[in-house]
């Protein structure tokens, strides 16, 4: 079977969709850490929203050249960290087996750690070489 106890995996809401209807539930359960419906920490969750908003203003400040990489690379840090803690209090799970698959198990903090910060990673490279690019980022 797998690492994880039976007890801990189980399957996400959307996992008897398919095609695009999986595809797009898939991407918004990666893209939006807080759970669905869940009316608690309103306050954590609008306060998460404006830094993302700020993070968001870094990436188009730097896209403009008004940002030094430094201060890109230490928002997105910031954020990763921000990230980390809002998954673990709403969806503390990740998959378990292959990438393709569609079993999860609870995660740990070390598992989110590297969930967030491996994501976020891939993320980040792919916008930093965009941008440097197309000019607005010179190293």
């Amino acid at each position: 079977m797998t690492l994880a106890d039976r007890q801990e995996i189980r399957q996400p809401p959307y996992h008897r969709r398919q095609g695009l209807a999986r595809l797009q539930a898939e991407a918004l359960d990666h893209l939006w850490p807080w759970r669905s419906g869940s009316t608690q920490h309103r306050g954590f969750q609008r306060i998460s929203l404006a830094l993302a908003a700020l993070a968001s203003l870094a990436w188009a400040l730097a896209a403009f050249g008004l940002l030094p990489p430094g201060a890109i690379i230490g928002s997105w840090f910031g954020w990763s960290l921000l990230e980390i803690a809002i998954r673990y209090a709403h969806k503390p799970y990740v998959k378990e087996g292959p990438w393709w698959g569609h079993l999860y198990r609870r995660a740990s903090l070390m598992d989110l750690v590297c969930y967030v910060g491996f994501k976020n990673l891939l993320i980040g490279a792919a916008l930093f070489l965009a941008l440097r690019g197309v000019g607005a980022v010179v190293v």
